[in-house]
């Protein structure tokens, strides 16, 4: 169970979120976030927490980033209505399309940020971790465009079942490193790549792909992905002519989703409707559901909101999409739940992949399997709320998953 709050301590908790002061001096959102790691890190953590506070607010380092996200990137991403799905659902549909950002997906935003940052820093390479491949994918380019040495820690699973992207990381230069312990997922991928990091925190930068992570990844993350729902929310006044009623978003690591709410939480009338990965059902190792199934714990450098066992050991997760497969959340997204800000469903595999199937015949676009479980929730939202105004961030695009949907969706039909 979440942490939980009283009525009066909520609101005076989101109000400290609204006035800026979250994460605090500790890293916090509230009683999550945080700090948890070796001794080691500490000297390269409390650096970056400076250049973080000194180059994300310097006009020259934002000049340069806005300039690399405009002619490189491709922003700001479109706002498309979805006419053929806002009458099938009876509701006003409307997609903010970072699957039309450069390499896929919104995990470029972040990727060319850090490396900029890591750059600033004097960082000599840089080590990411991935899952679905496309933060993988993201830094590869990143790194490239910079001329930054790139490694890239991938689970050997992900690494079969994402593999396109293995090829594409190769292609923009990187070395990609299989990890055969451990569940050989994201999870392990990122032991992997804190174990580099720890043998060399001062010539390598570690380009964490989501807002996990010790103090100031959570915030870092969160700050380059806000981009997402600056753009939407001023998209959606202009083209829709006002505010959503509700904006849904994947929730994996959490990063293209807090990406997408943060702008939006001081309008308290508009609900934020994050979906996990609900898996094969409810049991313990059949989903990745680490919001609406788990228990607060510290994984990986902070205090968040875990899948574990009665005895606090970790347990491995199961998603059919690859990118949600982890057994942890960002904190700000557990902080974001205990206030009662931010509502968070799961959607099953098999409803994640029938929203693919409906959102590729009506409306021509191949999303990702992990931008399918918003639109399962978005759905399921419309149906009670008819008439209402919709906003789903598409978080990235499907062709990645192709060997999953021709072991799936396409079975028997190829």
């Amino acid at each position: 169970m979440a942490i939980l709050f009283e009525a009066g301590e909520a609101e005076a908790l989101m109000k400290r979120e609204l006035a800026g002061e979250f994460p605090d001096a500790r890293g916090r959102f509230g009683p999550y976030g945080g700090r948890y790691v070796p001794e080691t890190l500490v000297p390269a953590l409390d650096r970056l927490a400076a250049g973080v506070t000194r180059w994300l607010r310097d006009p020259d380092f934002l000049a340069e980033l806005n300039a690399q996200l405009s002619q490189w990137v491709g922003r700001p991403t479109p706002l498309s209505p979805a006419p053929t799905l806002s009458s099938r659902w009876g509701a006003q549909v409307w997609f903010k399309r970072e699957d039309l950002a450069h390499t896929g997906a919104h995990k470029i935003n972040n990727a060319i940020g850090q490396a900029l940052l890591a750059k600033r820093l004097g960082a000599k390479r840089i080590v990411a971790e991935t899952g679905a491949g496309q933060h993988g994918v993201a830094t590869a380019a990143a790194c490239a465009r910079l001329g930054l040495p790139c490694t890239v820690y991938m689970g050997a699973v992900d690494c079969e079942r994402q593999a396109p992207n293995v090829g594409r990381m190769k292609l923009l230069g990187a070395t990609v490193v299989p990890v055969t312990g451990g569940d050989q997922t994201l999870r392990a991928a990122i032991d992997e790549a804190l174990r580099d990091w720890v043998a060399d925190p001062n010539g390598t930068y570690y380009l964490i792909g989501s807002a996990i992570g010790p103090h100031p990844y959570p915030y870092m993350v969160r700050e380059l992905q806000s981009v997402i729902g600056r753009e939407a929310r001023e998209q959606m006044i202009r083209q829709a002519g006002g505010l959503p009623d509700a904006v849904f978003a994947c929730v994996g690591g959490g990063s293209n989703s807090i990406g997408m709410f943060h702008p939006f939480i001081a309008d308290r009338d508009v609900r934020l409707i994050g979906v996990e990965a609900g898996g094969r059902g409810p049991a313990l190792g059949d989903n990745s559901a680490t919001l609406t199934l788990g228990r607060p714990g510290v994984l990986q450098g902070c205090y968040s909101m875990l899948l574990q066992d009665e005895n606090g050991q970790i347990q491995e997760t199961h998603s059919v999409s690859a990118g949600l497969d982890y057994p942890g959340v960002a904190p700000e997204h557990a902080f974001l739940m205990s206030a009662g800000r931010v509502q968070y469903d799961s959607a099953t595999d098999d409803e994640a992949l029938e929203s693919l199937a409906e959102c590729c015949e009506t409306e021509g676009i191949l999303a990702a399997i992990e931008s399918a479980h918003a639109f399962c929730g978005a759905r399921k939202w419309a149906a009670k709320n008819p008439g209402s105004r919709i906003l789903v961030c598409l978080s990235g695009r499907g062709d990645k998953d192709m060997p999953t949907l021709q072991r799936t969706l396409l079975k028997g039909k190829l």
